[in-house]
């Protein structure tokens, strides 16, 4: 066990320098840079400036150097110092709007794993001990939906009952009352009455994908030989269910867990922006837009690294529910 954690641990390393390196070129790919479209919006908006202007810029913003030299400086300064470099948008460093944004990506997402943990795992057990019944079709059904309906679509549907049924305006993580403020009981409160709508918006792909995959997983687990031998043993229904092929049929969704955060971030950034969420995936979005390519990438890089330290964390989970991975 130890050999196989040492060695999953060397793999994660060598992948996290891997996305740094991806991350930081893709985020340089596209013509033109954040001084440039910077200058673009000045003369649309009338506004000459002339070439030592432009120089400056791009001094203050170290793009005067090849982007090698750039990476090199990006990354020594993460791992020697914990800086990641300054917004060039924002004008303020992007370690400080990280640290504002990612404790609600990963709290949201981590309710929203929640969620599709307990609403899918019951549905997709009973569906496939209760194959082609009326409750199987159903929610075979409801599950087809919930994968085909685009996010942001769901979202302001809800939006718009919950706003017509209650005349409560779901926008953002918090009401007005509570923007800005120090946390408080009331605030707490606030913040659970808003949370729901956007777990549910995101979770509900997962939760009709995890569905599908379980049930698919157990009816091929009940299928085997070993649990008609098993039963012919006379071992009974309950015991043989947990033990054999409910447990294996866990195995994809311990494996998951590392890819549900990307997965969530994804999926929600549409929805974030519709529901006025100031999430890390709002904030990727308009750093993209803007070539902020130190946003950009300090955000893909730490939503790899936090990718990365799940999967890790899947990987010895699946070893100890099932011994024979160890050996792959």
């Amino acid at each position: 066990m130890a050999h196989y954690i040492a060695r999953r641990f060397l793999i994660m390393i060598v992948l996290f320098f891997g996305i740094s390196i991806l991350s930081f070129v893709i985020i340089q790919l596209p013509p033109g840079d954040y001084v440039s479209t910077y200058i673009q919006q000045l003369e649309t908006a009338g506004v000459k400036i002339d070439s030592q202007a432009i120089e400056r810029l791009k001094l203050r913003y170290g793009l005067d150097q090849p982007m090698h030299i750039q990476y090199v400086k990006w990354m020594r300064n993460i791992l020697l110092h914990g800086e990641f470099g300054r917004s060039f948008q924002y004008d303020e460093p992007v370690r400080t709007i990280i640290a504002e944004r990612l404790p609600i990506t990963v709290g949201l997402s981590l309710v929203a794993m929640l969620f599709v943990w307990v609403v899918a795992l019951p549905i997709a057990i009973y569906s496939a001990l209760h194959k082609y019944s009326v409750f199987d079709y159903v929610w075979t059904f409801i599950g087809f939906i919930g994968m085909a309906l685009p996010g942001f679509i769901f979202a302001v549907v809800l939006m718009y009952l919950v706003y017509n049924l209650t005349g409560h305006a779901v926008t953002g993580m918090f009401s007005y009352a509570y923007v800005g403020e120090p946390w408080s009981w009331g605030k707490v409160l606030d913040l659970l009455s808003n949370i729901w709508l956007p777990v549910v918006v995101t979770g509900t792909a997962g939760t009709a994908g995890l569905i599908r995959l379980v049930r698919g997983m157990l009816l091929d687990e009940l299928g085997k030989q070993y649990v008609t031998t098993a039963r012919a043993k006379g071992l009974s229904e309950r015991t043989l269910l947990w033990k054999y092929p409910i447990r294996m049929a866990f195995n994809p969704v311990v494996s998951n867990i590392g890819l549900l955060l990307p997965a969530l971030v994804g999926g929600s950034m549409i929805v974030a922006i519709v529901l006025n969420i100031r999430d890390i995936g709002s904030a990727l979005l308009g750093a993209v837009l803007a070539e902020d390519m130190y946003l950009a990438g300090s955000i893909i890089l730490v939503l790899g690294s936090l990718t990365l330290i799940g999967t890790f964390i899947s990987d010895l989970a699946l070893a100890w529910l099932d011994p024979r991975i160890r050996y792959a």
